[in-house]
């Protein structure tokens, strides 16, 4: 069997690992001991509420990669990943209303229309009083980031997958036919040139106590005075993401950010004050500057799959599909030499 070396063990590489071991590839993954971002992701599958004019393509590859995620790419993981099914996205004041209708008036001229509402508390009663304008979009999801990843991994244990440390060059994996560079914003120091750069992002986690409101039972996303908030359900309570900044390397939380991501998760859900604060963590998203990811060749046994910015569970699927094929086409050039 030919072997595989997939470099990165976060949800990409993991899923990129586990299809190719599915396809019969020896597979080894390397992973550092660091919690890279996919630690400290929400979760989303949003592809109409993360949208935005200018962006097709990415709603495209978005709304495949949603299609795999519920024909397939859940098979193997326990149900209580998912955590949430249905996104209501929400406006704070008139301007933030007309940016979430310019939204729907594009998703609309796609073919992909949402459910405009004016009446948003009628959807989700915990809203605060005041906010009525919104859109629903009922096939969206929320997985568990933290369960999926460890899930992915134990269903690669159980496919023969081996692991082994992370790397710093791609001479250390010279033994491999072929090789996947998965890991995120450390790709161009394996292959220099790639577009990909860190922006910081800070997450909350607010745990539910006894006594206070539910948790909702859809991702909440909304535009405050400007600013996007997501509120994602966990089985436990809330995740608060995502500020988003050029800092370099930084994974500091800072008191700014921290306070943006309180004021306004309450401005949209008052009850989220009596949580409990539990977490907060900073990740680094590898974004590139169209905001599209890199997936595909990059010689004749090097393949790439990074800079998944602010979608890299949702596209984990479509990534993992469009590896496979760069793969089997490897295969049957081989097989033709």
């Amino acid at each position: 069997m030919p072997a595989l070396a997939v470099i990165g063990g976060g949800v990409i590489g993991l899923a990129v690992a586990r299809r190719a071991a599915q396809d019969g590839w020896t597979v080894r993954v390397h992973r550092s001991t660091e919690r890279g971002a996919s630690w400290v992701a929400g979760g989303m599958l949003a592809p109409h509420s993360e949208g935005w004019p200018g962006e097709e393509r990415l709603l495209q590859i978005g709304l495949a990669s949603l299609q795999l995620w519920n024909s397939g790419f859940l098979d193997g993981l326990p149900t209580e990943v998912v955590t949430a099914r249905g996104s209501l996205v929400v406006a704070v004041d008139r301007a933030d209303a007309t940016d979430l209708k310019t939204v729907a008036d594009w998703l609309s001229a796609q073919g992909h229309p949402v459910t405009p509402t004016t009446s948003a508390r009628d959807v989700e009663p915990l809203l605060a009083q005041g906010i009525r304008h919104g859109f629903v979009a009922d096939t969206e999801l929320a997985v568990d980031n933290r369960l999926v990843v460890d899930a992915l991994a134990a269903h690669c244990d159980r496919l023969g997958v081996r692991w082994a440390p992370a790397v710093a060059d791609l001479a250390e994996v010279d033994d491999a036919d072929a090789v996947v560079i998965a890991n995120g914003i450390d790709a161009p120091a394996l292959w220099p040139g790639l577009a990909v750069r860190p922006v910081k992002g800070e997450v909350l986690r607010l745990r539910w106590r006894r006594g206070c409101m539910p948790v909702p039972q859809r991702v909440i996303r909304a535009r405050v005075h400007g600013r996007q908030v997501y509120l994602v359900p966990r089985h436990d309570g809330v995740v608060v993401g995502a500020t988003q900044y050029e800092h370099g390397r930084d994974t500091a939380p800072t008191v700014g950010g921290v306070r943006d991501l309180l004021d306004d998760a309450c401005a949209v859900l008052p009850a989220l004050g009596e949580y409990e604060f539990a977490e907060c963590a900073a990740g680094l998203r590898p974004m590139t500057p169209d905001n599209l990811p890199i997936v595909g060749r990059l010689d004749e046994r090097t393949l790439v799959a990074t800079g998944h910015g602010r979608s890299g569970f949702l596209l984990a699927p479509w990534t993992a599909e469009a590896v496979a094929q760069e793969l089997e086409a490897l295969s049957e050039m081989e097989v033709m030499r």
